[in-house]
């Protein structure tokens, strides 16, 4: 039989929350200098200290440094996805939906610091390719749906966050974030209706 899984006490998942948070800002900060190539670590110590509890407190909600990784990329690609249905009603389709692939820059920026420790948890399964994949996909979705008239409608969602994901992995690292946002406006313009398109 299996055995029952009990939620969380309000203090003891406040206090995960603020871990999963903290290693979240701490891996944001240490993405700048992954983009230029230097060797950055996540120090654990710096996490539970930025996030004021104890490192034994850490370890209780994440006995391992990819336990807590696996945490954090899903908290920001929840953050990522959840914010696409309000954002995609927000003004002109095409501008919100390139606001959301800055976002989706960010997102990606911030892993770049996980390193090795990323590909574990791609290989253990804690994070899929094909789950993530499936979450952008209904994300820009809404996008599209909400841009009918402004965005074409002969594109599934599936070309977009493929085209999406290139741009950001195929720029010069030496120009990433420059590079990366000058391909994603560029699709933005492949993404727009024009006279030809259905």
């Amino acid at each position: 039989m299996a055995q029952e899984v009990r939620p969380l006490r309000a203090d003891a998942a406040r206090k995960r929350e603020q871990v999963v948070t903290a290693a979240a800002g701490e891996l944001a900060d240490l993405a700048e200098a992954a983009r230029q190539g230097e060797s950055v670590h996540l120090s654990l110590d710096r996490v539970a200290a930025r996030a004021q509890v104890g490192v034994a407190t850490l370890y209780r909600h994440f006995p391992t440094r990819e336990a807590l990784l696996a945490a954090v990329y899903q908290q920001e690609l929840t953050r990522l996805c959840d914010a696409a249905p309000a954002l995609a009603t927000d003004g002109p389709a095409d501008e919100a939906l390139l606001a959301w692939m800055f976002r989706y820059a960010d997102f990606v920026d911030s892993k770049r610091a996980m390193g090795v420790s990323l590909r574990a948890i791609v290989a253990s399964g804690a994070v899929t390719q094909a789950g993530t994949r499936a979450r952008l996909t209904a994300a820009i979705a809404h996008f599209l749906k909400a841009g009918a008239g402004v965005l074409r409608s002969d594109v599934p969602p599936e070309d977009v966050v493929a085209a999406m994901a290139g741009a950001v992995i195929a720029a010069d690292p030496e120009q990433q974030r420059e590079q990366t946002e000058r391909l994603l406006r560029l699709l933005i313009d492949g993404l727009r209706r024009s006279s030809g398109c259905r």
